[in-house]
Order: C-alpha cells, then sequence, then structure tokens
C-alpha cells in the first residue's frame, strides 16, 4: 500500500500543545475564553442532543456552561489551601518541585485535549512556554479552539442536581439531551467529533481508574492538565511523618503517565489460491494484545499460531485504529500463510471456527446488504460474552447494533434497527463493518489493494 489510511478515531485534529500541559498559567488563561469548548461524559459515555425530528449531534459545552462541575478556581496550579495558586514553573518557590506543576488535587480531573489551529501548519503560531509570564498577552496570540474532557461520574453527584445543572444549559428550542453508548454513533460519527472523543474516552478514563499510587498506596491526584497522575506524598505540604517515602518519587515511573495497550490485528493471505482465512462465525481478524519482549510481527505470529494453528511470515503494516474502550491502539497488518496446511483452534480454544475463503466468497458477503449489518440479537449474543449478562437497556442495546452497521449516506442520521432477517435473506456468515478496521482490512484484501504476488511457496517460519 502507497497511501495512508486512516481509521475512524484516528486522524487527531488538534494540536495537543503537550509543551504547555505543566503551565497553569496557559491552562487557566485558555480554559476562561469563550470560545472554549468542553467534551462532557458520564461513565465514558458522552453527551448527545437530540432534536425534535430525532437527530442527534455530540454537544460540546462552553466553560460557563460546565462551571457548576469544575468547582473553585484555580483551576490549575492549586495550592495547600483553598483559592491559593502556586507559582508557576518558570518562577518561585515550587519551580524544583515537579509535583506542583499544574497541579489539581480539588475537584474532578480536567483533561486539556488541545487547540484546533485556524491555521494548522503555521509554525509561527505555536507558543513556547515561556511566553506565558504573562498569560493575557500570550493568549491573543492563539489562533484556534481549545478543547477540554472531564467525566462527571468522577463528581458523585445525584442525578438530580446533574440535571437540574444540564437543563438549563441544554432543553429548550424543542431540544432534549442524553448520556449514550459511544459505539452506538460510530457508523454516524465525523471524522473531527470521532478523533477528539478517542483522546477524550481514554483520557478521562485512565484518570477514572487510577485513584491510588501503586507505589504506595496512597491517593493520587490530577497533574499536566491530566496528562499525568502523581501521589499525594510528595506534594510538598503534606505530612509524610513516620512513613517511607514514595517509590515514585525519585525516576520515571509508567503508572504515572496514560497507557495505551496495543493489539495487533491481523489477516492471513495465501495468493497461490486466492484464498483468505478468518476466524469464527461472526468471521473477522484475529487479534490480540502484544506481550513484552515481542515487536509487532513477533505478536502477529504468535497470535495466528496460538489461536489458529497457523503459521505466517512476511508480516506487512497496514495501519492503525485508536480504540477508546478503554485505551487500545489497534495495529492492522496482513500476512502471508499457507492455505494447504491444517487449521487448529484447539490451541488456547479462543476460536469457534476457522477455515480458508476465497474471495469471490468474501465480496459476496460484503455485497449482501446484511453481510456486515448486526441484528439486536447479535448485539445482545455479543454483548453477553463480553459483559457476562443480558442487556436491560433497551435503547443502547439497539443503538449498538446499529453501531455495528454500515452507514447509509442516503438514510436519515436517526439510527434505525435492522429487522430480523429470514432465512432467505441470510448470508452465509458476516464481517465487521469499515468503522472498525477489521472491515477496512478484509475490503481492501477484496479490492485488491493489500496481498502478495501470486509466485509458489518457498517454506514457513
Amino acid at each position: 500500500m502507497s497511501e495512508t489510511v486512516v481509521n475512524t478515531y484516528g486522524g487527531s485534529p488538534l494540536n495537543r500543545l503537550s509543551w504547555l500541559r505543566t503551565s497553569h498559567a496557559f491552562l487557566n488563561a485558555v480554559v476562561a475564553l469563550p470560545s472554549t469548548r468542553w467534551m462532557l461524559l458520564n461513565y465514558g459515555q458522552p453527551l448527545i442532543i437530540k432534536s425534535d425530528a430525532g437527530d442527534q449531534s455530540f454537544k460540546y459545552l462552553t466553560t460557563q456552561e460546565v462551571k457548576p462541575f469544575l468547582g473553585p478556581e484555580p483551576y490549575f496550579g492549586q495550592g495547600q489551601n483553598p483559592g491559593e495558586l502556586v507559582p508557576d514553573a518558570v518562577e518561585g518557590e515550587h519551580n524544583r518541585h515537579s509535583p506542583t506543576l499544574a497541579v489539581r488535587h480539588r475537584g474532578a480531573p480536567i483533561v486539556f485535549l488541545g487547540l484546533h489551529e485556524t491555521e494548522p501548519h503555521d509554525a509561527n503560531s505555536a507558543l513556547p512556554s515561556s511566553e506565558f509570564t504573562n498569560p493575557e498577552i500570550a493568549i491573543q496570540k492563539l489562533n484556534g479552539t481549545a478543547y477540554f474532557a472531564m467525566d462527571i461520574a468522577e463528581l458523585g453527584l445525584p442525578e438530580t442536581e446533574v440535571k437540574q445543572i444540564l437543563d438549563g444549559a441544554l432543553l429548550g428550542n424543542g431540544r432534549s439531551y442524553s448520556w449514550v453508548e459511544p459505539r452506538s454513533l460510530m457508523s454516524s460519527m465525523d471524522s473531527f467529533t470521532a478523533a477528539v472523543f478517542a483522546n477524550a474516552r481514554s483520557m478521562v478514563d485512565w484518570n477514572f481508574r487510577n485513584k491510588f499510587c501503586p507505589g504506595c498506596g496512597s491517593p493520587t491526584y490530577s497533574m499536566w492538565a491530566g496528562w499525568k497522575i502523581a501521589c499525594t506524598s510528595l506534594l510538598p505540604w503534606t505530612d509524610n511523618t513516620g512513613r517511607k517515602p514514595c517509590p515514585s518519587g525519585k525516576g520515571l515511573h509508567n503508572y504515572t503517565h496514560p497507557r495505551t495497550d496495543p493489539v495487533v490485528i491481523m489477516i492471513a493471505i495465501d495468493e497461490t489460491g486466492d484464498k483468505r482465512r478468518f476466524p469464527g462465525k461472526f468471521y473477522s481478524a484475529l487479534a490480540g494484545f502484544i506481550e513484552p519482549g515481542e515487536s509487532f510481527e513477533d505478536s502477529v505470529a504468535r497470535e495466528m499460531w496460538e489461536e489458529a494453528g497457523v503459521h505466517v511470515w512476511n508480516v506487512k503494516y497496514h495501519s492503525g485504529q485508536p480504540w477508546p474502550y478503554p485505551a487500545s491502539l489497534m495495529v492492522g497488518f496482513y500476512a502471508r500463510a499457507d492455505s494447504s496446511k491444517p487449521i487448529r483452534v484447539d490451541l488456547d480454544n479462543e476460536l469457534a471456527d476457522a477455515r480458508w475463503f476465497t474471495r469471490d466468497e468474501v465480496r459476496a458477503v460484503l455485497d449482501h446488504k446484511a453481510g456486515t449489518t448486526f441484528r439486536k440479537s447479535d448485539f445482545k449474543r455479543m454483548n453477553e460474552i463480553v459483559e457476562g449478562k443480558a442487556t436491560e437497556d433497551k435503547t443502547n442495546a439497539e443503538m449498538a447494533a446499529q453501531a455495528l452497521s454500515p452507514a447509509d449516506p442516503g438514510a436519515a442520521s436517526k439510527p434505525v434497527l435492522q429487522r430480523e432477517p429470514t432465512d432467505d435473506d441470510e448470508p452465509p456468515f458476516r464481517l465487521p463493518p469499515l468503522t472498525a478496521i477489521a472491515g477496512v482490512l478484509i475490503r481492501d484484501w477484496v479490492d485488491g489493494k493489500i496481498g502478495f504476488k501470486n509466485e509458489l511457496l518457498k517454506g514457513n517460519l
């Protein structure tokens, strides 16, 4: 492949301004801008606005609208006592204390996602941290819209209080709002919103899960605009009398920074017989987490062997897809294999089935009207496998089923649950939609965009 493939959730449109995450002068200045926008979540579910016509869309809020959730100012650089501001890193007694860089130890964590620049390729618009010795002047040089994210579940507020806050900001003009299962929106999300959401959900989830220090067990707090967590024992005003120093106080520690879990996802191709392999009754691409001490290629070969007993070689990269459930990076590959060798699913027993299919067989399913469509019953079965229980929320179940259906450009934006097809309607098997990287890999193979030259097999690895 020569072109760059950008999958759903990828193609981040924001300048993340990572060098300014430690500057609470910058953060406090930019959060107060009228143009700043917020993506609000509740247990990872985004806020959606619905119209009388049934249309729905992501709702970005202003700082003024979310202010009741933010707590007292300052929002970043919080001192020991409420209302106190620690000096910024460029000056003052705290410049040697990394635990106070954009410290937020009161209120729910806030994540600065980045700046959507009006002129993204203008190198002169990128401000260095030294500019923010005078934030009021520096902020005038910013060209674009700043984005923040927050999960209000962190606050533990009663539903009635949350509703009261949001009703005043969102109701009116025939509109309503709700929190929605995000995978139900995959087929209707625009690329900008999908990429911003992927960043937001992964980051708020990471902050939500890490409440205690792995080094000593003390509570943690937020730093660097949500991009670092630290042990409260490291705060300069903490009384640590009689306690051993926390190991996180020295050196670098991977548990203090956000994590992304890489997952290889791949298809095996044998061009000598014009065939390919899919696992399971819902046929898709194999996937698995990368283990320590492995390269991507090593992981592809191991997963193929462990799950299907297939030896592969000549592993080639295709594309990647951020997967914010909670924080994975799907890394897509295709590899060569020998379809004359036996398939085994009895090694780790993760697959119900694995077999080879011709390109024509796969193309027939992709062209079938229900070939990449999931019904409500399909989603329920998948949910029981993943969650261990049946889905009780009818609305989210139906919307999640729609998420696994291909987008129809001519259809209305309101999700419509596919009817249960009869036996005459059914394809021989189902495949993932193009919103998932597995569907992209399969489609690109069928279309001849990826593959290997038709030559004799020379051996296996």
